[in-house]
């Protein structure tokens, strides 16, 4: 396993309408680094966003989609989601303000 930093973790913000509804319960999706674990992904989403504390996190690994041209197949990356749960006291994610 690569030696992976806090700030590799995350890679990017999912904005959905799904995971927007999701922001009023204090949940957050991010797609993350196929290798982190969670206890990875709560030190980064501590470290990254000052006042956030983590109560829970749920990982969920995402196939490519088969894609195809003309007689070729091919499939697109594996990918990693992460729905990050902040307490009840815990300060909301910036990124996120606005939307």
């Amino acid at each position: 396993m690569a030696n992976i930093q806090y700030y590799d973790v995350i890679l990017k913000p999912v904005i959905t309408e799904k995971s927007m509804a999701g922001m009023g319960e204090k949940k957050y999706t991010f797609l993350v680094h196929p290798e982190a674990n969670k206890t990875m992904i709560k030190e980064a989403v501590e470290k990254m966003f000052a006042g956030a504390k983590v109560k829970s996190v749920n990982t969920m690994n995402l196939d490519g989609k088969t894609k195809r041209r003309g007689m070729t197949f091919g499939k697109t990356a594996k990918t990693k989601k992460a729905i990050v749960q902040l307490t009840a006291d815990s300060a909301d994610i910036e990124i996120f303000e606005g939307l």
